[in-house]
């Protein structure tokens, strides 16, 4: 059986508010338990952080992933025994390297591949801004390279990075679904083609909200059809902070970015479970 696991964002969780005001770690954990996120993305460069937001997840039943931002080969090394000695259900890596040529990556992904399987860690490569996956059309030429590459697909930033024009082409649906079909987790936020983070409520937004949504569906259906039986699809809600989150004159936020993270909680959990229905009714339909 597949099991899907929505986390929450650490990151996600800072206020960053005019008036300073912020939340403890022991109360964002606790808030993240109590609103029934499955577990959290943990960053594993600080391994103090990482020891005790672990023991906090381990102790109540939850479950976590590993965030790196390796520059180096090297510098995945101390990553994988951070989660050797805490557990993760794999790392989600984004390479914090902007090389020019394709040529130039391959050391790079063949380098931390390596290591991680060697270690026996599941291993995934984030789509980003300002990373080796930065720009669309290169990481699909990295596909081209490493047509097994494991994704952790972050589509906001290609919505913003090609400004994607609206309605999406069917071009443009068609480059994002390799993406996709490359993907085995998903972060969760909700762009448009001028802004990275949209309010999900916000009737405005809602032609982006539902093109995400479906993007997601898409997603979860083509890792369905790839991943064997006990495999786990992971994904992390990651409302960020000023200056992904929209504030106003005053400083202050446009929205509530905790309730949007619930909200988007339940929304992919509904999603999973209608594909999931969906999957079953199938074979029966056939027969």
């Amino acid at each position: 059986m597949q099991t899907f696991r929505v986390y929450q964002s650490l990151w996600a969780m800072e206020r960053r508010r005019p008036d300073g005001q912020e939340w403890t770690l022991e109360q964002k954990l606790s808030m993240i338990r109590d609103a029934g996120f499955d577990g959290a993305g943990v960053r594993f460069a600080d391994v103090q952080y990482a020891r005790t937001v672990t023991a906090f997840l381990r102790e109540h039943g939850m479950s976590w992933q590993a965030q790196c931002y390796p520059r180096t080969v090297d510098d995945l090394k101390p990553i994988i025994e951070h989660v050797q000695e805490l557990g993760a259900d794999h790392i989600n890596l984004q390479a914090d390297v902007r090389p020019y040529t394709l040529q130039e990556c391959i050391p790079y992904i063949e380098g931390w591949r390596r290591l991680a399987e060697d270690a026996g860690i599941a291993l995934h490569i984030e789509t980003h801004r300002d990373r080796m996956t930065t720009d669309l059309l290169f990481t699909l030429h990295l596909l081209d390279r490493f047509p097994d590459l494991r994704l952790t697909a972050d589509l906001s930033h290609y919505v913003v990075g090609r400004e994607f024009a609206w309605p999406i082409s069917t071009e443009n649906h068609a480059l994002m679904h390799r993406i996709i079909d490359n993907a085995w987790g998903f972060h969760g936020r909700v762009a448009s083609r001028e802004q990275i983070q949209l309010q999900l409520a916000f009737k405005q937004h809602r032609q982006w909200v539902e093109l995400f949504m479906g993007w997601w569906e898409y997603g979860f259906r083509s890792w369905m059809a790839r991943a064997g039986d006990g495999a786990v699809l992971t994904f992390l809600c990651e409302l960020g902070p000023p200056e992904y989150a929209m504030t106003g004159a005053d400083g202050y936020e446009l929205s509530d970015r905790w309730e949007e993270a619930q909200l988007m909680m339940r929304m992919v959990r509904a999603l999973w479970a209608r594909c999931i229905s969906e999957q079953a009714i199938a074979p029966a339909r056939r027969a």
